[in-house]
Order: structure tokens, then C-alpha cells, then sequence
């Protein structure tokens, strides 16, 4: 076992310890423990030591250089030592370089979950006396990118989805000088196992149709096959998208959305009757069912003038509405609404709220797919709780 001599003053270390902060003496008794381990170390692999001539010696001392050593107790500079040829290395930091990468890792930690710069400053102040700019935060999310990358571009070939949700959200991202919009395109699914998968997502330019089937044929590009249903809102590039990309495949309009849009027909005023009516229709088991309660509600509600407007929306996106119910009982409530979809949105929003306005497109994609790849270790192990 190596060992180390240290000529200590105890009559100031006494003082030191009485009189200072406690982390102040235990940084500076860490400093000349390290310190004399690389002096030892540089003694060793010159076999020779200070102002010794020896026959074996392989080189001679060069002086001292700073480096700072980032551990748990905070930032400690230390005084390296050097030989001429430049050949001997301390093994100090080879050995506690996992404190620097664990550090990166909180940091990075930190952002994907929605703490702002400002705030991861605050800590890293308090933890290294330093500060962070928004640059040295932005460098470090880099790191992320081959990460987020291959997760992104993973093969979706080695399991069958034959559900499948779909939505765009909005973001402020800034380009050539201007704040503008940008619509993040995410998918979800169920996959043959009954389990929750998040299948990708992609920055692009406002929703249209032109912009869902780029997204679509990049899941493709990966392997994904036609589902059974994909389901989602009613916006109209999105449909056509679904057609001309997934033959053979139903679309189901998210039933939350549809009666969203028949109740805000409705008038404010006495129309309780009216409500059950139209709930009774969507808590069928059955299509048959649900068609004969829609039949009944049109004919015990269409002479009402007020209702005209309701009555319309309601015939109009019915058998969209109504999909889901030609498959098994036990997957209906996961199947009929984009609910599950809309949670995990939300979730991206309260992280991407701290943001507000991102830098580039690609920061945008950096952070949301590290989001939902955060989301998506969560769910791995879990499946829908099928009855």
C-alpha cells in the first residue's frame, strides 16, 4: 500500500476547522490528499525523487499547471504536476471523471425536465461556485442528439400495431430572425401485445396534409405496417393522409372531439334531456345499438328548430364516430378517443412551457424526443389493463 506523508500545523487546522466553513476545510484537506498522490505518482514513474540522481530515472519534473476537479463536495482546483516529456498522465482524473459525467448527466436531467436555465444556474452555483450560461446548457443538450436520434429512427418492424393514435401540437421556434409556428407530429399505438408504445414524433411546418403524409411514410420508412384503426381528430389533411397512405386501414374520429363539437351546437338552456340522449348513443356496446339510439334521438329531436345545427354534425361524422365498436368489448375505452394521446401532449407542454420559444428546430426536436423517451422507459413495462 502507498503511503503518504502530510506535514500538518495542527494548531492551524484547529483554527481552520473552528473558525471557517466546514466544506471549505474539507476541500482543502481533499486538494493535499490528491495533490501528494500525483506528486507520489510522478515520483514513482520517474524512479527518482526530488533532487535524486538515480541510474533508473526516466525523465525530469517540469513544474506544476492548474486543473480544476469537479467531485461532490464541489469544484477543487488542483496543482498537477509535469515531466519534460510531457509523457506522465496522473491517474486522478481518469478516476473521478465519472463525477464530470455524472454532473453532465444531472444537468442534462434537469432540462428534459422542464427546469429552466435560470434555475439550473441557481443549483450549479450552489454546488460549484460557478455559473452556467445559456450556451454551456445549450452544448451540453447536444449530447443528446445521437441519443435522441436513434431512439427516434429505431425499426418498427419487429411487432405489429394494430391500433394507432395521432395528433399536432403547436411551438414557438425561432428562424431567420422571426418567432414562428410549428406543428410537432407525434404517434402513438397499442401493439399486438397491449402494450403503450410511442412510436415517433417530427418538427414540421403548420399541420396539413402534405406535411402528415411526410410523417406518416417516415414511420413507414421504419417498418410500420397498415393498423387496423388510427385514430385522431377530424382535420382534414390528416384524413386524406390516412387514405392515401394506409390502405385498407379505418380511421376513427375521436368520439371526445366529436361530442365536443355537437354539444357546443347546442343551446345554453334546457337541454338535459337532450344530453342523455346523446351520451345514451356513444355508451353502446354495439354498432347496432348505437345506430338504433341515434335513429331515436334524431326522431324525438328534429322538429326542435334549435337543434338543427346539432342534429346535422351528429349525422354527418356518426359512422367515423362509431368505428371502434367493430372490435372486441375489451379494447373500446382505449380505442375510441385520442385521450391517452392528448395526457402525453400535455406532459410535453408543461416541460416545453419553461421554454417558451426554442432556438432552433432541431433544439425543438432535441428536448420533446428526449421527453418522450422519458415517457416511454415509463411505459415500457406497463400494458393497457385489459378486462
Amino acid at each position: 500500500m502507498t503511503q503518504l506523508q502530510f506535514n500538518l500545523n495542527i494548531e492551524d487546522l484547529k483554527d481552520a476547522v473552528m473558525n471557517s466553513d466546514l466544506g471549505t476545510v474539507v476541500k482543502a484537506s481533499v486538494v493535499l490528499v490528491l495533490n501528494s498522490v500525483m506528486e507520489k505518482e510522478r515520483d514513482d514513474y520517474l524512479q527518482a525523487g526530488a533532487y535524486e540522481r538515480t541510474p533508473n530515472r526516466q525523465d525530469s519534473r517540469n513544474g506544476y499547471y492548474d486543473r480544476g476537479l469537479l467531485m461532490s463536495i464541489g469544484k477543487i482546483t488542483l496543482k498537477v504536476p509535469r515531466t519534460r516529456n510531457g509523457e506522465f498522465s496522473p491517474s486522478v482524473f481518469e478516476r473521478y471523471s465519472r463525477c464530470d459525467q455524472a454532473f453532465v448527466l444531472s444537468i442534462l436531467e434537469m432540462v428534459v425536465n422542464g427546469v429552466s436555465t435560470r434555475k439550473v444556474n441557481n443549483i450549479v452555483q450552489q454546488i460549484c461556485g460557478e455559473n452556467v450560461s445559456k450556451s454551456f446548457v445549450s452544448s451540453l443538450s447536444e449530447k443528446l442528439d445521437p441519443i435522441v436520434n436513434t431512439w427516434a429512427n429505431r425499426p418498427l418492424n419487429t411487432t405489429y400495431y394494430p391500433f394507432i393514435f395521432a395528433d399536432a401540437m403547436y411551438i414557438k421556434v425561432r428562424e431567420h430572425h422571426r418567432v414562428v409556428s410549428k406543428a410537432v407530429y407525434i404517434a402513438t399505438a397499442i401493439n399486438e401485445h397491449n402494450g403503450r408504445e410511442i412510436l415517433g414524433l417530427k418538427v414540421d411546418h403548420s399541420e396539413s396534409y402534405e406535411a402528415w403524409q411526410r410523417f406518416f411514410q417516415y414511420l413507414q420508412s421504419r417498418g410500420l405496417q397498415s393498423p387496423k384503426l388510427i385514430i385522431s381528430d377530424a382535420h382534414k389533411g390528416l384524413k386524406k393522409a390516412i387514405a392515401q397512405e394506409f390502405i385498407g386501414t379505418t380511421w376513427q374520429r375521436c368520439t371526445v372531439h366529436f361530442k365536443r363539437n355537437i354539444f357546443n351546437q347546442l343551446p345554453k338552456k334546457e337541454m338535459d334531456e337532450v344530453k342523455i340522449g346523446l351520451k345514451r348513443i356513444f355508451e353502446a356496446v354495439k354498432v347496432e345499438d348505437a345506430r338504433k339510439f341515434k335513429e331515436e334521438f334524431i326522431q324525438n329531436f328534429e322538429k326542435n328548430p334549435k337543434l338543427e345545427k346539432a342534429i346535422e354534425t351528429l349525422d354527418d361524422g356518426f359512422e367515423d364516430a362509431i368505428q371502434y365498436l367493430n372490435h372486441p368489448t375489451k379494447y373500446h375505452q382505449f380505442i375510441r378517443s385520442t385521450n391517452s394521446l392528448e395526457r402525453l401532449n400535455q406532459e410535453v407542454r408543461r416541460r416545453e412551457r419553461v421554454i417558451r420559444i426554442f432556438p432552433h428546430t432541431q433544439s425543438a426536436f432535441r428536448l420533446i424526443g428526449a421527453v418522450l423517451m422519458d415517457i416511454a422507459e415509463v411505459q415500457s413495462n406497463k400494458k393497457i389493463p385489459i378486462g
